[in-house]
């Protein structure tokens, strides 16, 4: 029997044949976790969530909570289901170092922004800086830079800014835990500085420089610890993609039952109650604790199941959010 040839053979008739289509989640997108990552400075935190997604092949990723390109240091990026951890991690404290010039008010409170002001810095003192310091420690009201993503009238603040279209921002309560003086090398200083989610360390290095009056903006800034993850828990960026290239970048990757704050209460439940969770259930509570008590559920094997809150009148623990697919 001869074979045809490919350039004689006759046209197949009838539609053509698609290709099957790509699944929405592949296994990976179940991987739950998360990646601590030492953020070069160069590099927006979008741009490094974008690295994450192309050398894990996990789709669902994202950051809590973005550092400026000028800026290093600890990047918390959330893996798969993980994600839907975000607005418990995203509001963790944060902790910087920051390194802030006097001198010079600039519109941008940063080095890369236009100098609108100029002052004398030199009769400032170590003990001034302290005493000025000390103002900012508490509960503060505080104003985000113009140029900044805050929305105003459904826009991004510097969007407006650039257009040299006037930004009204509205003072925000902001927590300053800590703040202390760790270096002084006129006219710039190096402080050390503990803070609630949201607040803005330019603004801060800006409202510095008009409590001492000698104007200041943000020089430089790394951010050495976001809620409990610090530097020493993160890889430099630069090593994770060897690691992506080599294929075992899964040793970097944080359990997402250990992302969660370490106050939490854990319940481990029986495969009975991970199918009843699984289905939304409540579940008998083996504690009480205050009403509305958030917990952790993992199972047997210690993967995280769901985040449950507990009922205090039915003595139950409700499913809030569920990490199992269904």
């Amino acid at each position: 029997m001869v074979k045809e040839d490919a350039a004689t053979r006759e046209p197949r008739s009838g539609p053509k044949r698609r290709r099957p289509r790509r699944p929405l989640y592949t296994e990976r997108d179940w991987i739950a976790g998360a990646l601590i990552i030492d953020k070069p400075p160069g590099y927006t935190s979008h741009k490094v969530v974008e690295i994450v997604r192309k050398g894990t092949g996990i789709r669902r990723a994202g950051h809590t909570g973005t550092l400026d390109p000028r800026a290093s240091g600890v990047l918390v990026v959330l893996l798969g289901p993980a994600v839907r951890l975000s607005e418990w991690v995203a509001s963790s404290d944060k902790r910087y170092l920051a390194t802030i010039r006097l001198g010079e008010v600039r519109d941008t409170y940063d080095a890369e922004g236009r100098i609108l002001e100029t002052h004398p810095w030199e009769h400032i003192t170590v003990e001034r800086l302290q005493e000025v310091l000390k103002q900012f420690e508490g509960e503060i009201e505080q104003v985000p830079p113009a140029y900044s993503a805050v929305r105003v009238r459904g826009k991004r603040a510097y969007h407006l800014a650039r257009q040299g279209k006037p930004v009204d921002l509205k003072p925000r309560k902001i927590r300053v835990y800590h703040l202390e003086l760790l270096e002084w090398d006129p006219p710039d200083l190096i402080v050390d500085v503990h803070c609630s989610s949201g607040t803005y360390i330019r603004s801060l290095a800006h409202d510095l420089g008009q409590a001492l009056g000698t104007g200041a903006y943000l020089l430089s800034l790394r951010r050495t610890q976001s809620g409990r993850f610090s530097l020493k828990d993160a890889v430099p960026l630069s090593r994770l993609e060897q690691a992506f290239m080599e294929g075992d970048w899964y040793r970097f990757l944080i359990p997402a039952a250990e992302i969660l704050p370490p106050d939490w209460p854990t319940v481990v439940l029986d495969p009975d109650q991970v199918e009843q969770v699984r289905r939304g259930m409540r579940i008998p509570a083996p504690e009480r604790w205050e009403p509305g008590r958030l917990v952790r559920a993992l199972s047997e094997q210690g993967d995280l199941v769901a985040v449950m809150s507990y009922d205090a009148e039915r003595h139950e623990l409700q499913p809030r959010k569920v990490f199992l697919p269904s």
